[in-house]
């Protein structure tokens, strides 16, 4: 499992896929502010939601590639015949995830930060969140992977999959900016309801596409 894990991190990686996600999250927060205009006093208050709503968007990026692949190439079927849970095998595979797309995601929101003058105190309360949120957004991203997979056009069925879904982590991930310890302790327990159940979602989604 814990190649797999590293297996997964790597290949996020590899090919520029983290600058990728990176150039996403930063064009997806730097469009606000073009949209907004040049009102300082409201793009500081509204800082903290843009990172939010960036993040989930490069989030759902990489989902076509997180099951896809492996389950043509016979990879969960050689993990089944070794006896390997594929639960296990999902949930090395978002923790691979996020580790390819959460730590440059928190080091990005430093820029759209000071690009839209967010305060230190607000920036110390979105990087507190995405620490919390991201898992959550990862397993959300390998369940959909895995419910998705092998579906003609999956891409766009993967975002009206997993954008309604993630909603929660949204309100409660931009919530915990005005809410401080309480909203952060909320999303909290919606990432971790997520993280511990994605890995059964997608093993079950996995197994049907075994057959």
């Amino acid at each position: 499992m814990i190649a797999l894990v590293l297996r997964e991190a790597r290949r996020g990686y590899a090919g520029g896929g983290a600058a990728m996600t990176v150039g996403f999250f930063l064009l997806v927060a730097i469009l606000f502010p073009f949209a907004i205009g040049p009102d300082a006093a409201l793009l500081s208050r509204i800082g903290g939601g843009v990172i939010w709503a960036a993040a989930l968007l490069a989030a759902l990026l990489p989902v076509d590639r997180l099951i896809a692949p492996d389950l043509e190439a016979g990879i969960f079927d050689q993990l089944a015949v070794r006896g390997q849970s594929l639960a296990a095998a999902a949930a090395a595979k978002m923790l691979g995830h996020w580790l390819a797309f959460a730590p440059p995601v928190m080091v990005a929101a430093l820029i759209v930060a000071g690009l839209m003058g967010v305060d230190g105190e607000t920036l110390l309360l979105v990087e507190a969140g995405l620490v919390i949120g991201t898992p959550g957004l990862a397993a959300l991203a390998v369940a959909t992977g895995a419910l998705t997979a092998g579906l003609r056009g999956a891409g766009a069925i993967s975002g009206l999959v997993l954008l309604p879904l993630a909603i929660p982590l949204l309100i409660f991930g931009a919530g915990a900016i005005d809410g401080g310890a309480g909203g952060l302790k909320l999303l909290g327990a919606v990432s971790l309801l997520l993280v511990a159940g994605a890995p059964f979602v997608a093993a079950a989604a996995i197994r049907i596409g075994m057959e």
